[in-house]
């Protein structure tokens, strides 16, 4: 028997015994191999590598420049981003960015809590309540760049997370020896729509990596942190299962049986459980006092049509066994949800029960029943509309509201009471697309609230008539005069968008319009103004090129006298305050940022495009826009 090395030497010798028969028999085959230097230098593109050059020698630049930004947070950001622009380049100098980047990430978190909880005691004070919106956490955002180029640099960046939190969560959940002794006192059960922080920030990670469509390597994150029931779990599940139904079905039985066996799972748990099935996108729970809780987190998520008979039938056995627990005294009752949230959970499930899993539902009713009387009137009102929300239709609840509005109207005693009604009735029928909605604001008797109403009325339906590309109606409400002078050239840049295509000239016509709003509308110190002429010329870019470059000059003198633009997470905000509610929206517009519009500059013309970058005064701009060229060049074709 040969050896392998003999073998393969033997064959060679054969080969080479064939070799020159092989040329005789076909001598223009015969070609005299090129020196592998030689390939290389005819496979390279001197303008290519000059450009490559440019960039890397920018960023590097920026990077080193980031170290001395007077923002924290930008601190962090630009380096970390630097890193994973040149990851591919220079991967040893990625590395220690990245680990720089951590650094001054952690410094920043530490400061914004600080920050954080100074403004909580301040509002606290003032008048007894706070409200705040969450600083980012930036060392979620390193960690996941870290983590999308190397999963071992990614493993120690959450470690040390994780070991930052752990002393954190043990104070909080660690009950005082005073607590101790009475046990009234002792703390309930964490809300179950959030994992403990450490699960949290490896799901929010996995998010991310699967937002980036890096699914492998997202679930070598999450694997580890779906044992736990929470929205977060439930939401990777659910992208997760768009990619793969099967991993992701498999990992959700797994998640039934620990709830089973976990002593803790209550009736928020089979809530939360049940949105997998009926309600991907929306997580109901339910607190002790009977109110409700729901958390939303996109759409195109449909209920799954396809979900096998035995994955339904273990979710139902898994909600049953939880929800017919035997219940503590009530004074010693530390679950989420309490008696009220239990009433609540058991009423909104029911009729999934009955349909699905009807040999059940008679041990249900019959707890529901003994809850009754430790229940209030509030929680057993069936006109609830979480018990029914993700689960009857959007169209069909609004109706029901609007009949129950109007049903009120009947018993309104004062101008304020019938006010408040008719502005439920106004959302309600737009939901459902009724056209009675403008006919409800009009009789609003409040001039005032009527004007703001109606604004926010016209924001909401230019962004839907954006969503159907119907540019002639989001035209239309951009001249209106209800919106504001940011939303109305947020409009009137997407009107021209939408008509590009089949009137280029009514486009141009449209963005000339946007463009008066932006200069004469908007402030000149208003980070809105800078945004608004971004946007425009990155309309203008597919119409009228070196008008989008001059539009991009005014820009960057906008930018460089507006306090507060930073170049990147555009953003839209809509909100009405009145005496019984308060209505919000956030949409993203990406056209407000500077990295789309230096992409494409960067194709055409990048030593002109640098030029530009090199006129931006404010640390963030130049930073964004030198990260988009990056990111255009170095990127693999």
């Amino acid at each position: 028997m040969m050896s392998p090395l003999r073998t393969l030497f033997t064959f060679t010798l054969c080969l080479a015994a064939f070799a020159p028969a092989a040329a005789q028999q076909s001598p223009a085959r015969a070609k005299k191999p090129e020196p592998a230097a030689a390939q290389a230098t005819a496979e390279t593109d001197p303008e290519e590598e000059m450009r490559r050059a440019t960039v890397i020698s920018l960023v590097n630049n920026l990077a080193d420049e980031a170290r001395m930004f007077r923002d924290a947070t930008l601190r962090a950001r630009v380096q970390a981003r630097a890193a994973d622009a040149l990851w591919e380049t220079e991967p040893g100098r990625a590395r220690a960015l990245f680990r720089r980047a951590w650094g001054e990430a952690q410094a920043a978190d530490d400061e914004n809590e600080r920050k954080l909880e100074e403004e909580k005691k301040k509002q606290l004070r003032e008048r007894g309540s706070f409200s705040f919106s969450l600083p980012p956490s930036l060392r979620t955002e390193v960690l996941r760049l870290a983590a999308r180029r190397d999963h071992k640099l990614g493993e120690e960046f959450l470690a040390l997370m994780d070991r930052a939190r752990k002393e954190e969560e043990e104070d909080a959940t660690r009950p005082s020896a005073s607590d101790a002794a009475r046990p009234e006192t002792a703390p309930r059960r964490r809300d179950p729509v959030e994992a403990t922080p450490a699960v949290e920030k490896r799901l929010r990670l996995a998010l991310q990596l699967m937002n980036d469509g890096d699914t492998a390597r997202a679930l070598q994150f999450a694997d580890p942190a779906l044992g736990q029931v929470s929205g977060t779990a439930l939401q990777f599940l659910t992208r997760l299962r768009a990619k793969d139904a099967q991993a992701a079905d498999s990992r959700y039985a797994v998640l039934l049986a620990r709830a089973i066996a976990d002593p803790s799972s209550d009736a928020n748990t089979a809530s939360l459980l049940s949105s997998y099935l009926f309600s991907p996108t929306l997580y109901i729970t339910f607190s002790h006092e009977g109110a409700s809780s729901g958390n939303g987190w996109g759409d195109g998520f449909p209920a799954p049509a396809d979900v096998s008979p035995l994955l339904r039938a273990r979710f139902f056995e898994a909600a049953a066994s939880i929800l017919l627990r035997p219940l503590p005294p009530p004074e010693q009752d530390r679950t989420s949800s309490g008696r009220n949230g239990a009433y609540m959970v058991i009423a909104r499930l029911l009729p999934l029960f009955d349909q699905w899993a009807a040999d059940k539902s008679p041990a249900l009713r019959a707890r529901q029943a003994a809850l009754t009387a430790e229940t209030t009137t509030g929680a057993r009102d069936s006109r609830n509309q979480s018990l029914t929300a993700g689960l009857v239709p959007e169209d069909q609840q609004a109706r029901d509201r609007v009949a129950d509005a109007l049903e009120r109207l009947k018993r309104a005693r004062t101008t304020d009471e019938r006010d408040a009604i008719y502005v439920q009735a106004a959302f309600s029928a737009m939901q459902q697309k009724d056209p009675r909605a403008e006919e409800f604001i009009s009789k609003i008797e409040d001039s005032d609230l009527r004007g703001r109403v109606r604004a926010y009325a016209d924001y909401e339906r230019t962004q839907e008539a954006v969503r159907a590309e119907d540019w002639q109606e989001v035209l239309r409400l951009a001249r209106g005069g209800n919106l504001s002078p940011i939303q109305k050239a947020w409009a009137l840049t997407e009107a021209a968008r939408l008509a590009a295509k089949d009137e280029p000239g009514r486009a141009v016509e449209i963005l000339d319009e946007a463009l008066v709003e932006a200069k004469e509308r908007i402030d000149a110190a208003s980070p809105e103004r800078p945004s608004a002429l971004v946007a425009i010329a990155t309309q203008m870019l597919k119409l009228d090129r070196p008008r989008a470059w001059e539009v991009t000059l005014d820009a960057i003198k906008a930018s460089n006298s507006a306090q507060g633009y930073t170049g990147e997470d555009g953003r839209l905000f809509s909100r009405l305050e009145t005496k019984n509610m308060t209505m919000m929206t956030t949409s993203g517009a990406e056209s407000f940022d500077l990295a789309g519009l230096f992409a494409e500059f960067a194709r055409e013309d990048l030593t002109r495009a640098v030029g530009l970058v090199r006129n931006l005064e404010g640390e963030g701009p130049r930073a964004a826009a030198t990260l988009a060229l990056a990111r255009t060049v170095l990127q693999k074709k």
